[in-house]
């Protein structure tokens, strides 16, 4: 069985989520790893020393320079004439192009996957990850989103894959790329950091959820997330969400500060190896699932911990 990865990455670097799409492609069968974006050399050579991959499709071109799924959907269903699954990240840009691909070759798209059981059978969280369903695809060709927290990262030096250049395909009129905003800084990546510190709605503001998240987050070498309704009450932004309509993380340790633990956000992050929770309520859903609770106004702890570190 032949499996098409695709491959997220930057234009310089491939990303952890791809590492892992790789290792749930393995367990299927022949990996083959698809790069599609502008001067993408160095991402493809990348993308051949992880190890288990066996080819490397490179479809370079100045219109997938942002790689609209628009644009890299049709390469990826030309090239499923090769191969007998698609597998992608289950990350924004995963979510954005299977679909597309699930839909053009009229079959059951299989999303959100946490093991692989045999060729046609895998399983899935449903119900904000309070049940597992176990699902079997009949379809001839599988198209794939894998939950990057359930499966270890490949390993990203030892292979020997061989690289192939194969057609671009054309610019979609249907869609034109027109800026982007992205926020820059020194912390790790949400979904890729060892350590996460997380804050919820019980800050109060945008200020003292910086004030008192950041120096705690630059100590520890930590990542910020925030619950949705943070989010939403504009304390931090729309990309520090972890929970079930944000980011899916598996740290290995997550520290959540002023999270009552709502069930959407204990599906982004339960599976996390050790989870430690701040609240005065000692009554909050997120001491069922912490390893380490403390019952304290976070206003005092927080502060008091980051002096201590």
């Amino acid at each position: 069985m032949k499996t098409l990865v695709l491959v997220e990455h930057d234009g310089k670097v491939v990303k952890d989520a791809t590492l892992s799409t790789v290792t749930a492609a393995a367990k299927l069968g022949e990996v083959h790893l698809l790069v599609a974006g502008s001067n993408v050399g160095a991402v493809a050579e990348a993308a051949a020393k992880i190890d288990g991959v066996g080819k490397v499709h490179v479809a370079d071109a100045a219109h997938l320079e942002h790689q609209l799924a628009e644009d890299v959907a049709p390469i990826i269903i030309d090239q499923m004439g090769h191969h007998d699954a698609f597998l992608a990240p289950a990350t924004t840009t995963g979510k954005n192009v299977a679909p597309r691909v699930a839909a053009k070759l009229d079959v059951a798209q299989v999303s959100d996957i946490i093991s692989v059981e045999s060729e046609d059978t895998f399983t899935r969280p449903i119900y904000a990850g309070n049940a597992i369903a176990t699902v079997q695809s009949s379809d001839a060709k599988k198209v794939i989103t894998v939950r990057g927290t359930a499966f270890d990262k490949a390993a990203a030096e030892g292979g020997s894959g061989a690289i192939e250049t194969i057609d671009a395909g054309a610019d979609s009129p249907k869609s034109s790329f027109v800026s982007a905003e992205l926020s820059e800084g020194d912390r790790p990546e949400l979904t890729s950091a060892g350590v996460i510190v997380s804050g919820g709605r019980a800050f109060g503001s945008s200020d003292d959820f910086h004030k008192l998240l950041d120096p705690l987050a630059d100590k520890l070498g930590a990542a910020v997330g925030a619950s949705r309704a943070a989010v939403d009450a504009g304390y931090a932004p729309n990309d520090y969400q972890v929970g079930q309509t944000g980011k899916i993380v598996a740290p290995e340790v997550y520290i959540a500060i002023g999270i009552s633990g709502a069930i959407q956000h204990l599906a982004g992050m339960k599976d996390s190896k050790v989870i430690v929770a701040i609240n005065k309520d000692e009554e909050a859903p997120i001491f069922q699932v912490a390893d380490i609770g403390l019952v304290a106004d976070l206003f005092q702890a927080v502060p008091e911990l980051t002096e201590k570190l």
